[in-house]
């Protein structure tokens, strides 16, 4: 999957969040200033030629749609960031966030619960 853009993933959020959408209604999710309509619509065309939006016509317009899950999409990011980082290693990425005490002891304890019952299910 290529890349995402900071705007791109934004839309993708809110797509995500709605199911679908026209870009009047993706344009409704932003807060003041609102994002011009030609923006949103360009970017909305982007994320179709990425492969990770469609559209389906109705009336004289179009409802967008993403084509790829938020959690497949968070996986892949996960994976790029951890290959491209942490060498493939998912316990170098998690050591460096508790040695960064972005992640407690609590959150840690969590996580390897989930990761145990995870493995307990497969």
């Amino acid at each position: 999957m290529k890349t995402l853009t900071k705007a791109e993933e934004e839309i993708m959020q809110i797509l995500w969040q709605l199911n679908q959408a026209n870009v009047a209604s993706i344009i409704e999710q932003f807060p003041e200033p609102k994002p011009a309509y030609n923006t949103i619509s360009t970017i909305v065309r982007i994320l179709e030629s990425k492969e990770v939006v469609s559209h389906k016509k109705v009336g004289k317009g179009h409802i967008y749609f993403p084509l790829i899950s938020k959690e497949e999409y968070s996986n892949q990011s996960i994976n790029k960031l951890m290959d491209g980082y942490f060498q493939g290693s998912f316990k170098s990425m998690v050591s460096f966030f508790v040695k960064k005490n972005d992640i407690n002891v609590k959150e840690l304890e969590h996580i390897l619960k989930e990761l145990n019952n995870k493995n307990e299910n497969s």
